[in-house]
């Protein structure tokens, strides 16, 4: 599961054109994270807001029955968006013996339960509460003894409570969109989503990570939709009512969150890796392009099956594209989900890559459905290792600098949750399951996984991971069985890493400090973490001196709340980098010259001392030295660097960067990278746009979408007379970047003229686009009392209410704030809160 969309950059929704134009430059380009510093430590005997909290301890499930095989037929009543369905599950009893078997069954009419033997059934007493089929077996069974039962049932999935997380924003497993076609910009598509325990929510199972089967889907539907489920497509077959049947067969055992099943009117695009079939589905729209997104997953599966020594494990490999999913992605053994935001055209082609959450899906194909977690404790050993995948793939397809970069955006994503909140890696006390699908989880875990691979070496990484993978295939693990696996290849204990790095919670923050006398240079490290919760790290690591022009590398190991490291060295260094490599997560304050933070940008030759020396030296930023470091920055080979460059310096006063503005001027026009060119236009934009508007209407015209939508906010800022005739032009654009631009602009200086086009664009945007059009749908609407329609009122209630993702309907909400002062809205709202289950939104409802 990846779920790093929902770390949404923020729209300057609130832009004010009047006069001039406020830049808010994360609209367009990617975040540019920069290591952070030490905070200020907390007063002596507070409790932080990020103190580990303690909650109920969570085991794995206990094992009664051990589910061996399920076999399902379903179809589906799109009218009242229910499945039908019949499932056969073939168990035993685990070990002891059992005469009661309990399934997960949410939401569901049981019609009648059956022992089946052969073709023959008897019926059985059962119970159901609406969560839970208990079944009295009619007798008593030993573990040596298989048995069948069958089940007829009804899902009804939009009857159940819900819930959800930031990461998976519903549960309720299965999703008809557009059911009855009454929506012309939106296919009709059935879809489902397991992860955690929600697909018990569209057939009866033993819904735990620790439970593994076999599966038989048999998917009865209209000839025109294209099925996907799991494993291998063995037929389709036409039936006398004009529907027909298409069976999949799973072979190999997996959990049952892993199991899915997806229908659409699919484009289905061919590609192959070795003998397997690699199929991406898209709708048609997006066909020719498809291949373009995702065509190098042949290319990731060969990598990983050659590092990892293991082949990839199933018999396909298909990644389906579905409208309104309740995540980023999802890792369906052999069958992986996709948001809509995978599907682009030639030009989004120019500014987006998805191969990292493309990686990131299909390392779970080993991590996570080859080995499985036991429990959502043990989460970290899915998601760790899918987020680590997308840095093994940036380094081996783009360098060091888009991995770094990617590291960086990791190390950000965490400590900016460690503000209010930090547990272990693997934790047993949790409130909620959902709760463990979080920055820990994902950024944490992939950081700790670099440094227990520098810790090891790359070979004893590799074979670790091997022997990870062959001892435990088509099981449940632990963490202390990833942790037996290094041991047993590298001879190491590696008990002090585990147990600071996965079983205790925060990260080391370092203040570090040098002298040099005499040919001696003196490192003091210390430890100021707080010690109450956090442990005192043993943290082995390098340090890296540069004198006289040579760099010498010395390794060392900080084990001690403080620490004095002696190192001879011939003259003054002229810098020290302390942790070397870049591989430590945690917060390490080291205070430098002005001429040290200029050497090491130009010597350093890695991506985070770089950006931090650029971010440390933006005080100077007016000196002439310091200027020419900006100067080769904006020259740099890495567009992160110039990016950062540029939006450092467009902090700064236009006359204080009149040296360096030529250079952004020609970098707006001719960067090789759209989203420089971006950041480089909205600088001009922040210096007073008016001598720039050829630039920016040249811009408007550009290929890349981010760079035409930077060009509209900027032009917009210039207050020529023709900024609405020329935004105009763009009133017909699909493009989300576009369109969020032109929402900005509109929703303070547009009039009555536009309440047509917002309508439009809503009823056709889904996900994050809605989100950020809602606000500014509401702006506008704050300046349009006239625009304050029964018909927008109704628009906003209806997403408020139902749409599946939660922040789009708070979104809607606060959109129907801007006409509280209507009690026919008051009424709404009231009613909105009294329906919504989720208490993210409820905490920020007022009525």
């Amino acid at each position: 599961m990846n779920h790093r969309f929902l770390n949404i950059v923020g729209l300057a929704a609130a832009m004010a054109f009047a006069g001039g134009c406020s830049t808010n430059k994360s609209v367009l380009d990617a975040k540019a994270p920069l290591p952070a510093t030490t905070k200020a430590a907390k007063p002596t005997g507070a409790v932080p807001a990020w103190a580990p909290k303690k909650y109920k301890f969570n085991p794995s499930r206990t094992r009664e029955h051990d589910l061996l095989h399920t076999t399902l037929r379903v179809s589906f009543d799109w009218q009242q968006q229910y499945l039908n369905g019949l499932a056969e599950l073939t168990l035993k009893p685990y070990f002891y013996p059992q005469n009661q078997l309990v399934l997960d069954a949410k939401g569901m009419d049981i019609h009648s339960v059956y022992l089946m033997k052969g073709y023959d059934g008897t019926a059985l007493k059962y119970k159901y509460d609406g969560q839970k089929l208990t079944i009295d077996l009619g007798k008593t069974y030993t573990r040596d003894e298989e048995y069948k039962i069958e089940i007829s049932y009804t899902a009804k999935p939009n009857e159940l409570a819900v819930g959800g997380s930031d990461a998976i924003t519903e549960d309720k497993g299965l999703y008809f969109i557009n059911p009855l076609g009454e929506n012309p910009d939106k296919p009709q598509q059935i879809w489902t989503q397991g992860e955690t325990e929600a697909s018990s929510a569209w057939f009866p199972t033993i819904d735990a990570p620790n439970e593994r089967m076999t599966q038989d889907t048999y998917i009865t539907i209209d000839p025109k939709y294209t099925t996907l489920s799991n494993g291998a497509f063995v037929y389709s077959r036409q039936n006398a009512d004009g529907t027909k049947t298409d069976y999949w067969k799973q072979e190999k055992p997996h959990a049952p969150y892993l199991a899915m099943l997806a229908i659409g009117e699919f484009a289905v695009v061919e590609d192959s890796w070795r003998d397997i079939e690699v199929n991406y589905y898209v709708e048609p729209e997006y066909e020719k392009t498809a291949k373009k997104v995702f065509g190098n997953t042949p290319e990731m599966m060969e990598f990983f099956s050659q590092k990892l020594g293991v082949d990839y494990p199933w018999p396909k490999y298909a990644q389906v594209v579905v409208r309104d999913f309740v995540s980023g992605a999802m890792e369906n053994t052999s069958a992986s989900t996709f948001m809509e935001d995978l599907q682009l055209n030639e030009r989004e082609l120019l500014d987006k890559s998805w191969d990292g959450i493309i990686a990131h899906e299909l390392f779970h194909q080993w991590f996570g459905d080859l080995v499985t977690t036991e429990s959502w404790a043990n989460l970290p050993l899915n998601e760790a290792f899918a987020n680590y995948s997308e840095y093994l793939w940036a380094e081996h397809k783009y360098g060091a600098d888009e991995a770094a970069y990617l590291q960086l955006d990791e190390l950000g994503q965490y400590l900016d949750e460690a503000e209010t909140k930090r547990e272990p890696l693997i934790r047993y006390y949790y409130k909620d399951r959902e709760d463990m699908f979080d920055s820990h989880s994902y950024a944490k875990g992939g950081r700790v996984l670099h440094m227990l691979r520098k810790l090891v070496g790359d070979d004893a990484w590799w074979a670790s991971l091997n022997l990870y993978l062959t001892r435990n295939k088509y099981t449940e693990v632990e963490v202390a069985e990833l942790r037996m696996a290094f041991e047993d290849v590298t001879g190491k204990d590696l008990m002090w890493f585990f147990d600071q790095w996965f079983m205790k919670p925060g990260h080391p923050e370092l203040i570090v400090s040098q002298s040099y006398n005499k040919g001696q240079l003196q490192l003091y490290v210390r430890q100021v973490q707080d010690t109450t919760y956090a442990p005192v790290y043993r943290l082995p690591l390098q340090v890296a001196v540069w004198s006289g022009g040579k760099k010498q590398l010395h390794p060392i190991v900080v084990d001690k709340a403080e620490q004095t490291f002696t190192f001879d060295v011939a003259s003054q260094p002229q810098l020290v980098l302390f942790d070397a490599e870049q591989q430590l997560l945690g917060v390490v304050e080291h205070e430098k010259t002005e001429d040290e933070l200029l050497f090491q940008f130009q010597h350093a030759n890695q991506l985070a001392p770089k950006l931090k020396a650029l971010a440390e030296l933006q005080e100077q930023a007016t000196r002439p030295q310091v200027q020419a470091i900006y100067k080769e920055a904006l020259q740099d080979d890495f567009w992160m660097v110039r990016s950062t460059a540029i939006n450092i310096l467009s902090r700064l006063k236009e006359g204080q960067v009149a040296l360096l503005e030529p250079a952004i001027r020609k970098m707006a026009v001719d960067d090789k990278k759209g989203s420089v060119r971006a950041e480089a236009i909205l600088a001009l934009a922040g210096w007073g746009g008016e001598k720039y508007q050829a630039v920016f209407n040249r811009a408007m015209q550009d290929s890349s979408y981010q760079v035409a939508a930077a060009g509209i906010l900027a032009y917009a800022g210039t207050g020529a007379q023709d900024v609405k005739q020329k935004l105009a032009q763009f009133d017909k654009e699909e493009n989300e970047e576009i369109v969020l631009a032109l929402a900005t602009y509109y929703a303070v200086q547009a009039g009555p003229e536009k309440y047509d086009w917002f309508m439009t664009k809503m009823k056709k945007a889904g996900g994050s686009e809605l989100y950020y059009l809602l606000q500014s749908f509401g702006a506008y609407l704050a300046g349009n009392s006239q625009t304050n329609t029964p018909e927008a009122i109704a628009m906003l209630a209806d997403l408020a209410q139902n749409h599946s993702l939660y922040y789009v309907r708070g979104s809607a909400y606060q959109a129907l704030m801007v006409m509280s002062e209507k009690p026919e809205v008051q009424q709404l709202m009231q009613q909105i809160k009294a329906n919504e289950k989720d208490e993210r939104l409820l905490e920020m409802y007022v009525y």
